[in-house]
């Protein structure tokens, strides 16, 4: 069965600026951009001009580009919209309102639900690319409460950080991105012990979501938990 006779994820990915004719490096194992990820096929679209600093910050004049892309990727056979960046939530209602399939363009979709599967008092680590620009406005939470059980810890600064506002940028450096995601947490879990699951909001940290899972012995969830939710709900028929 081919591509183009499966129902299929469609994938919004960064633009990484890559001079023409430049063979994109391997995604690394855990990718979302790696087909062997899933069990069901995966097409992409770049959008167009949306380098990662731009799209952290919350640029509003990408969203005719994310919206674009996406009625790309469903004239392609996509039935599930998925992006390469957590951040890109701030275009999660535009997008869906513009077309008529699901769209997931962030784990951060999950926090009511995964707030929910825990004690009250505890407490949802969201792992995130950089802290200075994961606010409260992205979680959509209504109560104090609820707000208040979010715990937000970045590796703005590290190596990874730092290689992805390159352009273009360089290989994904996994060994990094596991170092500092490890550092980040220890240092949230000392200061909030109440800590019971964690949460990656950035698209490129599960290619280590099975190393940190071993490491913290926590619950963890991450955008491509919420793709595998999304398209077995469409999959059927």
């Amino acid at each position: 069965m081919t591509n183009a006779t499966m129902k299929s994820l469609g994938i919004l990915r960064l633009d990484r600026f890559l001079p023409p004719g430049t063979v994109a490096a391997d995604p690394p194992d855990g990718s979302i951009l790696n087909p062997s990820t899933f069990d069901f096929p995966t097409i992409f679209e770049v959008v167009e001009g949306a380098g990662v600093e731009r799209v952290v910050k919350g640029d509003v004049a990408l969203e005719p580009a994310f919206i674009a892309a996406a009625k790309r990727v469903i004239d392609r056979g996509a039935v599930v919209i998925a992006t390469t960046c957590g951040f890109a939530i701030r275009h999660q209602r535009a997008i869906s309102q513009a077309v008529s399939v699901p769209v997931v363009t962030s784990s951060l979709l999950l926090l009511p639900l995964l707030l929910r599967q825990l004690p009250p008092k505890a407490k949802i680590a969201v792992l995130t690319y950089d802290s200075r620009h994961c606010s409260e406005d992205l979680f959509d939470l209504e109560k104090r409460e609820d707000r208040g059980r979010i715990v937000v810890g970045g590796i703005e600064g590290g190596k990874f950080w730092h290689d992805e506002l390159k352009s273009p940028p360089p290989p994904v450096d996994v060994q990094s991105i596991e170092a500092d995601v490890a550092a980040c947490i220890q240092r949230l879990r000392s200061s909030k012990p109440e800590i019971a699951l964690i949460l990656f909001e950035c698209a490129a940290f599960p290619s280590v979501s099975a190393s940190i899972r071993r490491l913290t012995r926590l619950p963890l969830y991450d955008i491509t938990d919420l793709c595998r939710m999304s398209m077995a709900a469409v999959r059927q028929g």
